[in-house]
């Protein structure tokens, strides 16, 4: 795998090692003047693109995944080679920053999330809305700020953010809490139920108590995912037939289901002993809110109660894209069923919030 070394310290020896992983999107492409397209960005040239980056006095190790992709395309087997290089290079670096495309950064960012147990240094997942060459590109301070990020250190030299985050438009957010909600905006990331890690202005302010304790334990990377999942975001006219069809896939072993409000579903008979048959199957299925703020409290309504009492796994506030990944990633594990539902249900980074008495 080719890498482009640059010490932005140089001459003077760097303060510290990042590795910046480019997996493709919008950041790292410039505009071919000449042909009106846009093409990958030759990162030998970032320090006369981002000059700033000097004053960062760090060695910054470019490496280029091997087959760039508009992030629409992402798969887990990408999710594994990502984990596969950060496993790697892991003793070697301070920190790391994955260049990526928005739509399905979020995805990415809460898969890593649990293949990467123990994580002890950041893992700061970035992008942009416009080229790097754009007159108004955000990709400059958000590649900028992520580097900052990812080499910062307490005062007595610990590690300031040990997690896997997404910073965008000025803020750093937990990668497993994170979901796009702009297209067109430059501030496309939100996370409506756990606090920003940190807002970037004049100085970095960090909220200290919202970032995760450096673990003690050993770092280990997991590669095992199982996409034999689902997801079913309830509306109103929803057929039985399209439920049965979901439901009747061959081999599906985990369900998403997106109900409305805390939890709720409908009562009709027929969603009830679909959802009931497939429990009796061996299917996991994981309840979450289509709301993006609050959480899912099975039970707290009528309309919840049934599935709560026939073994549907209460969802919390977990997002959407933190759901699916968490999912994939614990059929990966091949866990006893009684051991799967209770990791679902708890939090294992960071990634959902448990209320007193549930």
């Amino acid at each position: 795998m080719q890498a482009i070394k640059i010490n932005t310290a140089a001459p003077a020896p760097p303060q510290s090692a990042i590795l910046l992983l480019y997996t493709g999107g919008t950041l790292g492409m410039q505009l071919d003047e000449r042909q009106g397209v846009l093409r990958p960005f030759d990162f030998a040239q970032i320090l006369r693109n981002i000059p700033e980056l000097s004053q960062l006095s760090c060695e910054i190790t470019v490496v280029s995944m091997p087959q760039l992709i508009d992030s629409s395309n992402m798969q887990p087997a990408i999710w594994q080679e990502m984990v596969q290089i950060i496993a790697h290079f892991y003793p070697d670096y301070d920190g790391f920053v994955i260049l990526h495309g928005t739509d399905t950064m979020a995805y990415s960012a809460s898969a890593l999330s649990f293949m990467l147990e123990n994580l002890q240094k950041p893992l700061i997942f970035t992008g942009a809305q416009l080229p790097i060459g754009a007159i108004r590109t955000d990709a400059r301070q958000n590649i900028l700020s992520s580097l900052e990020i990812a080499q910062a250190r307490h005062p007595r030299g610990q590690v300031l953010v040990p997690e896997v985050c997404i910073f965008f438009n000025d803020v750093l957010i937990r990668g497993n809490r994170a979901q796009k909600e702009e297209s067109v905006l430059f501030d496309a990331f939100k996370s409506e139920n756990y606090p920003y890690l940190a807002k970037a202005g004049v100085h970095i302010q960090y909220t200290h108590e919202a970032i995760a304790p450096c673990p003690t334990a050993p770092f280990a990377a997991h590669l095992a995912l199982d996409n034999r999942v689902a997801l079913l975001k309830l509306f109103p006219g929803l057929r039985p037939e399209v439920l049965q069809a979901l439901l009747q896939i061959p081999d599906l072993q985990g369900l998403v289901i997106e109900t409305y409000g805390s939890g709720n579903a409908p009562t009709a008979d027929w969603f009830l002993d679909s959802v009931r048959q497939a429990l009796a199957r061996g299917l996991v299925i994981l309840n979450i809110s289509q709301c993006l703020g609050g959480q899912v409290a099975q039970g707290r309504y009528e309309t919840s109660v049934a599935l709560r009492e026939m073994g549907v796994v209460g969802g919390s506030d977990l997002t959407t894209e933190a759901a699916i990944t968490k999912l994939m990633f614990l059929l990966g594990q091949k866990l006893p069923p009684e051991a799967l539902r209770a990791a679902l249900a708890a939090p294992l980074r960071g990634e959902m919030t448990i209320s007193p008495g549930e």
